[in-house]
């Protein structure tokens, strides 16, 4: 929305009283970013780049400045408008900023600095506190793809205990069906980049304009046809096997995939019937494989019965790992899916002896909306100021809450390049190195200047972000 444009509105409005908060002769400041736990023990960082490119690359302007000024005026706060005024004149409207970080596509523990931002100008102090609001946003991408990487590791284990071609079968296990059920496009955007860091399959189309706009990937994700109810139900209960034989003809060609919602009416008569009687010969001719969507009841025992029923029409061949994979045909359960519905299926069909090859997820809400900042309790705090030339720890211990105690002092990330275990560490008066003593041997940077002054210092590709989530693991 262009009235969201202006970046001196893109704050909380206490903010914007804040630069008289500080001590006087205040003339710098550090902040950090952390994952401070939550339900998972590590997160994927990614984001930073598209937040960065979108809303701190375009210069802010006098006219920025007069909007905001005139807007805290009548909302009842003050505005610091000499200093911004001071920014577009002195430094062209970009903010006198560096931000480090982990590259993205790194997996981290909790507890750990993830970003650092640090004031670059003296007369400027102020800024970083300021974007904390724009910036700490970051939580909602990382969470995502941590979201998807943990469920990715959940299907991979049971891809090599049961497939036997798991690095094949496993981009395109979860599909993302969440672009309908996220707060906006911009959510949809940047989170359904976020859940192809870890895989192929989307059908939210704005991520896959973020990863061409901002991580110069021509192509991010994939998608097939698939049908939706009205176009089943438009047939006509009575005319609901002609539904599936037009799919077949549209789209079923050799070697295509076609997903066909089947439970509009009954799904196991549909199975029984229509696809294992009336259309059987049908798909196999075809030479497609043509993926079967349950959309209703117990996700774990309606999967289990529909490749059953599958099975028996159907059949099937036994693996080199010793279980069954289905000719023609697989399923994909998109209703009720979250990380623990899908472990409770493949549990349940490698109980019955069925290879993970045959079914496939697609997550909405629980991948790209049913979280938030505290599903991994992110923080963006400030841990150090500069008070008449001297750098000062600045850190809250709140007595009824040590979980918020927050980190204090400049600090920077290390990475162990053997066992890839990472440290928090202190750095040197300024500089972003920690110092000697406080460097362990083994130990290497694991963070690096992503952005200073208004330009990007490190621009990482979709590829290389993709290939550091697959190299991590449990």
């Amino acid at each position: 929305m262009k009235c969201l444009d202006n970046l001196l509105l893109n704050t909380d409005s206490y903010k914007a009283s804040h630069w008289l908060q500080y001590p006087p002769n205040t003339d710098a400041t550090f902040f950090y970013v952390e994952s401070r736990g939550g339900i998972y023990d590590r997160t994927v960082f990614f984001g930073l780049q598209a937040i960065l490119k979108e809303y701190l690359a375009k210069p802010i302007t006098h006219a920025d400045v007069d909007e905001a000024r005139d807007l805290f005026a009548a909302h009842g706060e003050p505005f610091n408008e000499a200093g911004w005024r001071y920014i577009v004149e002195q430094h062209g409207g970009l903010l006198p900023i560096r931000i480090r970080a982990v590259p993205e596509g790194s997996v981290v523990p909790t507890h750990h600095a993830l970003m650092t931002i640090e004031s670059t100008d003296p007369q400027a102090y102020w800024v970083p506190s300021y974007l904390e609001t724009m910036l700490l946003r970051i939580w909602y991408p990382v969470t995502v793809a941590t979201v998807s990487w943990h469920v990715k590791q959940t299907i991979r284990d049971f891809l090599e205990r049961t497939s036997d071609d798991p690095e094949g079968q496993l981009p395109f296990k979860l599909h993302d069906f969440g672009s309908r059920g996220v707060s906006s496009v911009e959510s949809a955007a940047i989170g359904g980049a976020a859940h192809l860091v870890n895989f192929l399959g989307t059908d939210t189309v704005s991520g896959l304009s973020l990863a061409r706009a901002y991580y110069h990937e021509p192509m991010a994700g994939f998608s097939i046809p698939a049908a939706e109810h009205s176009t089943i139900t438009s047939w006509g209960r009575e005319h609901e096997v002609e539904a599936y034989r037009n799919m077949l003809r549209q789209f079923a060609k050799p070697g295509s995939i076609l997903a066909v919602v089947s439970d509009s009416y009954d799904i196991y008569h549909a199975i029984r019937e229509h696809w294992g009687k009336t259309l059987k010969q049908e798909v196999i001719d075809s030479g497609a494989t043509v993926v079967v969507r349950p959309d209703s009841g117990d996700p774990v025992a309606v999967v289990h019965q529909c490749l059953e029923l599958l099975d028996e029409a159907f059949g099937h061949t036994v693996n080199g790992k010793g279980f069954k994979v289905l000719n023609h045909v697989r399923v994909i359960q998109g209703d009720g899916v979250n990380p623990t519905s899908i472990r409770a299926i493949l549990e349940r069909i490698t109980s019955a002896g069925y290879a993970t090859d045959n079914v496939a997820f697609g997550m909405g809400g629980a991948l790209l909306q049913r979280l938030d900042r505290d599903t991994q309790k992110f923080a963006l705090k400030c841990s150090a100021a500069r008070v008449d030339g001297k750098w000062i720890d600045v850190y809250k211990d709140p007595v009824t809450d040590k979980g918020k105690q927050s980190k204090r002092g400049r600090m920077t990330l290390l990475r162990h390049r053997e066992y890839g275990n990472f440290r928090t560490v202190p750095v040197a008066e300024d500089t972003d190195a920690p110092a000697a003593a406080d460097r362990p041997d083994g130990f290497d940077d694991a963070m690096v200047t992503i952005w200073e002054d208004g330009r990007i210092v490190n621009d990482w590709t979709f590829a290389q972000i993709r290939e550091r989530a697959h190299a991590a693991r449990f």
